[in-house]
């Protein structure tokens, strides 16, 4: 009979896998080694304290990190809004001064045509003069 069919066998009978078990815990080396193969993996009060203090000073470090990220934040947004602020004087002097140059266009545009359309009438007249009279 091969183990695989010893393990069948208890798969399938249930009284005799408990009877197997009793005779296993019955043995003292066999039970000290069941036992010790089973705190492996068992949590104690002391592993318990200590989860808790880690999450303790992992609570207190998250909150005073998210106090600096916030203290920071704050600090962001206030050297972004005086930025924006810089910016809004810069392009309000930008407004002036296009202001300005547009009124200097215009002026020089209507002295340009002061100066220039009574030559351009003078020049047409002699133009037509001397085509229209020989």
């Amino acid at each position: 009979m091969t183990a695989e069919e010893v393990v069948n066998l208890f798969e399938k009978d249930i009284s005799a896998r408990k009877r197997l078990a009793e005779l296993l815990v019955s043995e003292p080396d066999i039970r000290l080694a069941i036992i010790n193969a089973v705190l492996r993996d068992v949590a104690t009060k002391q592993d318990i304290e200590e989860l808790r203090k880690e999450l303790k000073a992992l609570s207190t470090a998250t909150k005073q990190d998210i106090e600096e990220l916030r203290t920071a934040t704050k600090q962001d947004i206030e050297e972004l809004r005086k930025e924006i602020e810089g910016l809004r004087k810069d392009v309000n002097e930008l407004k002036e001064r296009v202001s300005r140059l547009e009124a200097s266009s215009s002026l020089l545009v209507k002295v340009f045509m002061a100066v220039n359309v009574p030559i351009l009438i003078a020049i047409i007249g002699l133009l037509l003069k001397f085509l229209l009279i020989p």
